[in-house]
């Protein structure tokens, strides 16, 4: 508790604490101490009030008894006053059981505010003991969903942006960007692994490809297999090879991502007892170094002509999303996934430091990451973006690109222009804006660098998006011919997985 008091009171890792002082607490602290500035003394006279119950009842917590969390807007936002992030904090802490409103013994705690984050966020940190006053323990189960659902409550209360209770993307743990400054990383492994699957797992067709196209990026990957057994992979873990005299940092498919973990890949890939034993293979050579079993696609040159046809797939993918209503959310982020993957697939393929089309496979990916997920596992039918992902993870780096590249991408914004408008109808404007300005800021910067599109493509339309417009990329006239949204439907027949259980036999 001190270690933490003595931080939110000092001057941050880039003198970003310019005014620390408590906004509100419990009520034995804020009697002593009002909101002048906070100094050293104060911080630490604070945290022994804070330890008080813990040391004197000596109750022990497993794990720590310090509960730390804290509550930020977006820097567009704008800035709260104390009364009202005042009037925030005890509501938060009644909805998570801190204070006398859960019909128990309060525990110590306070809020404390000491200007903007370096990304200009206004916020607040709450420290508490998890130590009630009469030495009965805060009980922090499942405290993460619980204050996730205390915000979105707050959030609409008091009138904030309000986040949408619908998606989930993984967010980085504290520190994990120093960690990676100082192991000479241009963004923490946690991003650039995620690309890499992602990438990866939509240019496959099957699981045995996915290792080997992944182990080609030069990055590390290893089975977890199925507890007693060495012909049943259960799951994956993957890490950026670490340079000579460190150890590798890995990180296992669910925190990467919601939607990387391997059977949530497996939906996507085709499925039998020869595919099954093949990638068996594939995990075995990766987790012992040693060279590739077989050789597939992934070695060879896609035939040129495949750009034309999967640049008209994925046109054809832009019109049957006109039929996909708004709150069809698992329709929505297999979308999302694959033009996340597409992205992460050229970007793999030719940025050699994170660029635009890393920042918009990562933009994409949020909506891919669902809180829940429909069970049994589905997949969709009808046109798709995976076939774009195989032509771009092949694409050459370096120069300005090809005219097959300016369609291709011109294609792949109609679809986020389409998500785009998903989120903006679903009133989730946070996500449409964050959408929007990837368009405006950072994949202008390749529309301006490929070739300009042969007049023979179909011209603008009259409804694509100002951002669209912004980087010379609009949405396509409908094409000829009656074209069937993708329809999401559970299987009739089921395939038998490596563990024995069954899994639905998924239309191609």
């Amino acid at each position: 508790m001190v270690g933490l008091l003595v931080y939110l009171a000092g001057p941050g890792r880039s003198n970003e604490h310019t005014d620390p002082h408590l906004v509100t607490g419990s009520a034995p602290i804020m009697a002593w101490h009002n909101d002048d500035q906070l100094n050293r003394d104060a911080a630490l006279s604070i945290a022994h009030q804070l330890d008080q119950a813990k040391n004197v009842l000596g109750v022990d917590v497993k794990g720590g008894h310090v509960w730390h969390c804290s509550l930020s807007l977006r820097a567009e936002e704008g800035d709260l006053t104390d009364d009202k992030w005042a009037e925030i904090a005890n509501e938060f802490m009644d909805e998570m059981g801190f204070t006398e409103a859960s019909g128990k013994a309060p525990v110590s705690w306070v809020a404390v505010r000491h200007g903007h984050s370096t990304a200009g966020n206004d916020h607040i940190h709450i420290a508490a003991s998890m130590v009630r006053e009469d030495g009965t323990k805060w009980s922090s189960h499942l405290d993460y969903k619980r204050a996730q659902d205390a915000a979105r409550g707050l959030e609409k209360k008091h009138g904030l942006e309000e986040l949408s209770p619908v998606y989930a993307m993984r967010g980085l743990r504290p520190g994990e960007r120093e960690a990676a400054e100082r192991r000479g990383m241009d963004e923490p492994e946690r991003r650039s692994l995620a690309r890499k699957v992602r990438a990866c797992a939509t240019a496959a067709e099957d699981e045995a490809e996915f290792v080997r196209r992944f182990r080609r990026t030069g990055a590390m990957i290893k089975p977890r297999y199925a507890a007693g057994r060495d012909d049943v992979v259960a799951g994956y873990s993957v890490a950026e090879r670490p340079l000579k005299g460190s150890r590798p940092v890995w990180f296992g498919g669910g925190h990467l991502a919601k939607d990387l973990t391997l059977p949530r890949l497996r939906g996507a890939w085709a499925d039998s007892p020869e595919l099954a034993g093949a990638a068996v293979a594939e995990w075995g050579a990766a987790a012992r170094g040693r060279r590739p079993v077989n050789i597939g696609r992934e070695a060879h040159e896609p035939d040129p002509q495949r750009w034309e046809q999967y640049s008209n797939e994925v046109a054809r993918l832009r019109e049957t999303l006109r039929a996909v209503p708004m709150d069809d959310y698992a329709t929505w982020a297999h979308v999302a996934r694959e033009t996340s993957g597409a992205f992460a697939a050229w970007s793999t393929a030719t940025e050699s430091t994170p660029g635009p089309l890393a920042a918009a496979a990562d933009e994409l990916s949020k909506t891919a990451q669902l809180r829940r997920y429909p069970a049994p596992r589905v997949r969709s039918v009808g046109p798709s973006a995976r076939g774009a992902s195989l032509v771009l993870i092949a694409a050459t780096m370096g120069g300005t690109g090809t005219a097959a590249q300016a369609i291709m991408l011109r294609q792949l914004l109609n679809v986020a222009k389409a998500v785009h408008d998903m989120h903006k109808a679903s009133n989730d404007l946070r996500r449409a804006r964050q959408i929007s300005d990837l368009v405006k800021n950072q994949l202008s910067q390749v529309a301006a660098a490929l070739p300009s599109v042969p007049v023979s493509v179909p011209a603008v339309d009259d409804e694509a998006a100002e951002a669209v417009r912004t980087s010379a990329a609009g949405q396509t006239p409908g094409r000829s011919g009656s074209v069937l949204p993708p329809k999401y439907e559970q299987a009739r027949t089921h395939a038998t997985t490596r563990g024995g259980t069954t899994r639905p036999d998924i239309e191609i």
